[in-house]
């Protein structure tokens, strides 16, 4: 089922929720909305469900106005953050519970309700644990069979807000890869809440980044991490360097370093940053007369495959982080204390004139 949303805005009290939305939800894709908290991407999901009313706007199911259904007929399957599972009812009787409370003329026969829990919990992998209540499972497994729940009264579209958020690290990353498995397989239209951006650029198709009730940037997991297009997309998503300096005519000068920036070759001296990467930045011993921003190794973690350095600038800017190879961080043998020369590989320069387009740096 396709979903959309036109000029959704939501006030509560003096608070701008929502600040007049518009997006679309391509049919069979699964949809990460992704932002700080209190950016309104659960207000935004709790709309679409028809739990939350909108002060203007319109909730489009397939190009039909669903703004005045109620919950019921909107076809929505969820899964919150707390699975509310009926703790007196068995696994099976949990996910059998939207099936039994369908009105007569469209429920299903007690044969018909046994096989479709069973093809379900054998979906999830739970087929085993059909007998058991929810105080015997562990979170993971509590979440798969909320998530079987939601999909027993076939859902047209399934809504899921923060769905791993009271799991432990390893659970979350087991759980993600088999939504997508499992989304994957079922295809249905789906929409989940998170503020984790590794959830969200791992599982989704498309990634709708919110910031203070507005859209900051949609598109493909790749398409926001690699072209951000603002300063508040590119922080979010991962850690970032910021250098500060004035931009003249194609170079950013931060002081300790010019830099072309060819996407700014009408900028006339205005101010600007130049965001990077820790894994973007070149590292080498100094030598007298490096091009680059000297600065001093204050500290090293280097466990596993990839080094982290900490890097504290001569002007007492902020601390810079850079990422190496493991390999790379043996080769040079560097110590804390040392003097280094780091220089950015690759950099996106924001300005503070509007009318500049934003753009990257090789």
């Amino acid at each position: 089922m396709g979903i959309a949303v036109n000029n959704i805005n939501k006030k509560f009290g003096q608070f701008t929720a929502l600040n007049n939305v518009s997006l679309d939800f391509p049919t069979g894709e699964l949809t990460a909305l992704l932002g700080p908290s209190g950016c309104g991407k659960t207000t935004l999901l709790r709309i679409i469900a028809g739990l939350e009313g909108q002060d203007s706007g319109q909730v489009l199911l397939d190009g039909e106005d669903a703004s005045s259904r109620h919950v019921r007929e909107r076809q929505v399957g969820f899964v919150f953050q707390h699975y509310a599972l009926f703790k007196h009812m068995t696994v099976f009787e949990n996910i059998a519970f939207g099936l039994r409370v369908k009105p007569r003329a469209s429920r299903p026969s007690e044969s018909v309700i046994r096989e479709k829990v069973t093809e379900l919990l054998e979906l999830v992998q739970l087929d085993w644990l059909a007998d058991r209540f929810p105080p015997q499972l562990s979170g993971g497994q509590r979440q798969r069979i909320a998530l079987a729940r939601a999909l027993a009264v076939e859902p047209r579209v399934l809504l899921l807000d923060e769905p791993f958020g009271a799991l432990d690290a390893k659970v979350r990353k087991e759980l993600r890869r088999w939504l997508r498995r499992l989304h994957d397989e079922l295809h249905v239209t789906s929409i989940f809440v998170t503020h984790d951006q590794e959830e969200a650029l791992e599982v989704a198709d498309q990634i709708v980044l919110m910031n203070k009730g507005n859209v900051e940037q949609t598109g493909s997991p790749q398409e926001v991490y690699e072209h951000p297009t603002s300063p508040f997309v590119y922080g979010f998503l991962g850690n970032v360097n910021l250098f500060h300096g004035r931009v003249h005519q194609g170079v950013l000068d931060t002081g300790g370093m010019r830099l072309d920036v060819p996407g700014h070759a009408e900028a006339e001296d205005v101010a600007g940053i130049g965001y990077v990467r820790p894994h973007d930045l070149d590292i080498e011993r100094y030598a007298k007369g490096a091009e680059g921003i000297v600065v001093q190794l204050i500290r090293a973690h280097a466990i596993g495959p990839l080094a982290q350095l900490e890097l504290a600038r001569d002007d007492n800017a902020e601390l810079i982080e850079a990422v190496i190879s493991a390999e790379r961080f043996k080769q040079l043998d560097l110590k804390e204390g040392e003097t280094l020369v780091v220089r950015p590989r690759r950099l996106h320069v924001f300005v503070d004139q509007p009318s500049h387009h934003n753009q990257d740096a090789r």
